[in-house]
């Protein structure tokens, strides 16, 4: 099973403001998509912590209808669409059920504590890192304190002429 950690945060490491906003992010929106339809394209399914969940209720609409999604979550939460299962499994249980089932390839798509669950326990095989050109100074970390060394391959970097740069790594 490939899980693709596709993320963006800021240059002091963090995926959001402490409230969860990711408005810092509005104007590096434009005509480049970074890569994302493509990784979109090819997974078979989207893993999210339950903030990252809520920030997707707030949208007008649930954005991957065409995706299974699985939110890791231990609290009852509204389904914004039957493509979405909540779960309070262990995500080494939900990646071996999901693997079971043929799929081959995740998008985890946030948020820090959800991506250290699974750093932990080696489940991570892909880091797709954008840095935006942004300092907030505080928020919710890119991945949660703590944990063991793992050593990363860089695979690939791009720059663009707004600033952000793509990393691509993978597990060692």
């Amino acid at each position: 099973m490939d899980i693709t950690y596709y993320v963006a945060c800021t240059v002091d490491g963090y995926i959001a403001t402490p409230e969860g906003g990711v408005d810092w992010l509005t104007p590096f929106h434009g005509d480049d998509d970074y890569g994302f339809s493509e990784m979109y394209r090819d997974v078979d399914g989207v893993l999210m912590g339950s903030g990252t969940y809520e920030f997707a209720l707030q949208q007008k609409t649930w954005p991957s209808k065409d995706k299974p999604s699985w939110v890791f979550t231990g609290r009852s939460l509204p389904l914004a669409d039957p493509s979405v299962t909540l779960t309070s499994d262990e995500p080494a249980k939900v990646v071996e059920e999901l693997t079971s089932k043929g799929m081959k390839r995740l998008w985890l798509m946030g948020g820090g504590k959800l991506a250290t669950s699974f750093r932990a326990s080696g489940l991570i095989t892909d880091y797709m890192i954008f840095v935006i050109p942004v300092v907030l100074g505080e928020g919710i970390p890119l991945l949660a304190a703590g944990g063991h060394l793992d050593q990363l391959d860089l695979i690939e970097s791009q720059s663009y002429p707004n600033g952000i740069v793509r990393l691509h790594y993978q597990s060692a």
